[in-house]
């Protein structure tokens, strides 16, 4: 059996180890602890509860301390969590495994004044532990200087990608130097995370101690079916019945941990609900009154409870399933750490089948059903069907030449022998595009050019004059009125101008001369009709002179009246002025 003692490990670290009840390392620290004091580069997949901190916290402790201590705003060694509670709790390791070192720590994160923060790096610190977010603050305000970093370690790097902090992490791994040591751990490691770490580690040593995704054998799981609105009542009953204390409760939501909290507290159950919400003040209350039993229950949401260890805890409850099923492997890693041994409940109703089914497909196994009298659920959970994790799909090897060209010699023909190839499909498609684009924009000017056309019919029906033959025939016209020929001003600027002062002068002068008739007819005397209508039908009548068409200022011909009519018309004119 290998012991601390074994390691390698200087005598400061082994003394501080064993004042925490420790003489056996896990098999990831007995794998990374030489690895990482040798220098080496890391990447460690493991569950939760197997004593990742101190895989990595131990040996990067021992070689800081032979090392050059940090400079003003400087830091040798810096870890990067996910969540505030992860740091708090990877910061207070560090503390306990440096007691008897001459080293520094600290920790960094949002939520609480940057100040008291800034203050604390102005000395230098050898190892600082934080939050990419609050990290990055300090960086813009010159608060910490990454030059002399030695170590980057990740710690629960699936969660911090989960969480969004990729593009945090990749601007701070610009900030550091070339050389350093890269640690990752993590319980588990999805393809983003092997993707990002090619990039990262250099020929690091890869660490796999248990099946992945795989859950600790001292666990106890066992789930109980319930209708979705019993689950809380379901809960108390159980709370109630088997006296638990300790227990940490997970729900998908913040408003649903605070309503569990309240519904617990409203049945004599001490509960408190940590999430995103809560300040970190709250937080830290409400986390520390639950590790010396003030309070029973600890509700919390998966990122809240991410980094909570809590020593010897007993019972973990999933009040809803996770939507993603490798959640339920770290939450349910809560408890049994260490090798010690824990419960794992879950309360589920039938819409969650389908999440049930890809958490037993996940870890590999069936979760044992227990039902509770009183408590039989109206909608029965049906037998899961454990789906199995879809393998990745291998990539597709590069066409070489060859099959270049024999698929080119097909013509394109398919599996069948039948239809165009993509590429004539694709081609045909864009000339019917094409023709179809011709056909709209023909149909767009047509239908404009008409609706100008009927625009200028409506304003009076005289068209702009487009060609020359139009534009001689107006000046032809001005010349008869007795008007200046209009320039020729094709080709001209002032072509449209010259236009338009001319059919404003012609329809001037067409209401002048209009009006000049009117006051000459008025003045002229008119001859009475004849007393005898026998003698008037016998005279013949005279021819009536062809009538002038009057034009009115808007340039339109009225029409012609009777020779008659404007002969009754004028005498009853000459009748109105003459005095009775």
């Amino acid at each position: 059996m290998t012991l601390f003692s074994d390691l390698d490990l200087c005598d400061p670290i082994l003394r501080a180890v064993s004042e925490q009840g420790y003489s056996t390392p896990s098999p990831v620290q007995a794998q990374a602890i030489p690895a990482v004091l040798a220098g080496r580069d890391v990447m460690a997949a493991a569950q939760t509860g197997t004593g990742k901190t101190a895989g990595f916290t131990l040996p990067m402790l021992q070689r800081l301390q032979s090392g050059k201590r940090a400079g003003a705003n400087r830091i040798r060694a810096l870890v990067l969590t996910p969540t505030r509670e992860l740091a708090a709790q990877v910061g207070e390791n560090v503390v306990q495994y440096s007691q008897y070192l001459q080293l520094n720590s600290t920790v960094v994160f949002g939520g609480v004044g940057i100040n008291p923060q800034m203050k604390a790096l102005r000395g230098g610190v050898d190892v600082l532990v934080a939050c990419p977010g609050r990290l990055l603050d300090l960086y813009q305000q010159n608060a910490v200087r990454f030059d002399q970093v030695e170590f980057l370690v990740l710690d629960e790097a699936d969660r911090m990608l989960d969480m969004g902090f990729i593009h945090d992490i990749k601007k701070i791994l610009k900030l550091l130097p070339a050389k350093r040591q890269n640690l990752l751990f993590s319980a588990t490691f999805s393809k983003e995370i092997r993707d990002l770490a090619k990039g990262l580690v250099n020929d690091p040593v890869e660490i796999d101690v248990s099946p992945r995704n795989s859950t600790a054998h001292t666990i106890e799981q066992w789930l109980v079916p319930a209708d979705k609105k019993q689950k809380s009542a379901l809960l108390t009953r159980l709370l109630q019945d088997n006296k638990w204390h300790q227990v940490l409760v997970f729900t998908r939501t913040k408003h649903g941990a605070n309503r569990l909290a309240t519904h617990l507290e409203k049945n004599n159950i001490r509960a408190a609900a940590i999430h995103g919400n809560k300040s970190q003040g709250a937080r830290t209350r409400a986390l520390a009154e639950f590790k010396s039993g003030d309070i029973a229950v600890l509700v919390a949401t998966d990122i809240a409870a991410r980094g909570l260890d809590i020593e010897q805890l007993p019972y973990v409850v999933n009040f809803e399933l996770p939507n993603v099923a490798a959640d339920y492997v770290h939450r349910i890693g809560r408890t049994g750490r260490a090798g010690a041994s824990g419960q794992a409940l879950s309360l589920v109703c039938a819409e969650e089948l389908e999440d049930l089914e890809g958490i037993e497909g996940l870890i590999g196994k069936e979760i044992e059903r227990r039902t509770l009298a009183g408590f039989e659920p109206v909608v029965a959970l049906p037998v899961s069907r454990p789906r199995k994790p879809k393998k990745p799909k291998k990539a597709k090897a590069p066409r070489t030449d060859d099959q270049q060209r024999s698929a080119d010699n097909r013509g394109g023909q398919g599996r069948n022998g039948q239809g165009r190839s993509e590429q004539g499909r694709n081609e045909q498609g864009r000339k019917n595009n094409a023709r179809r684009g011709d056909k709209a924009r023909n149909g767009n000017k047509s239908e404009h050019n008409a609706a100008n056309n009927g625009n200028r019919s409506r304003r009076g029906g005289a068209q702009k004059p487009t060609d020359k033959t139009s534009a001689d025939g107006q000046e032809k016209r001005q010349q008869q009125r007795g008007g200046k020929p209009a320039q020729n001003a094709s080709g001209n600027n002032g072509a449209d101008n010259n236009r338009s002062d001319s059919r404003r002068q012609e329809r001037r002068s067409d209401s002048s001369r209009s009006e000049n008739s009117r006051a000459e007819n008025s003045r002229r005397p008119q001859k009475r009709p004849a007393a005898n209508s026998a003698d008037a039908q016998s005279q013949p009548a005279k021819a009536a002179a062809p009538a002038k068409a009057a034009v009115n200022p808007y340039g339109m011909v009225a029409p012609e009246k009777p020779a008659e009519e404007r002969q009754q018309g004028t005498l009853r004119r000459s009748q109105r002025r003459k005095p009775s």
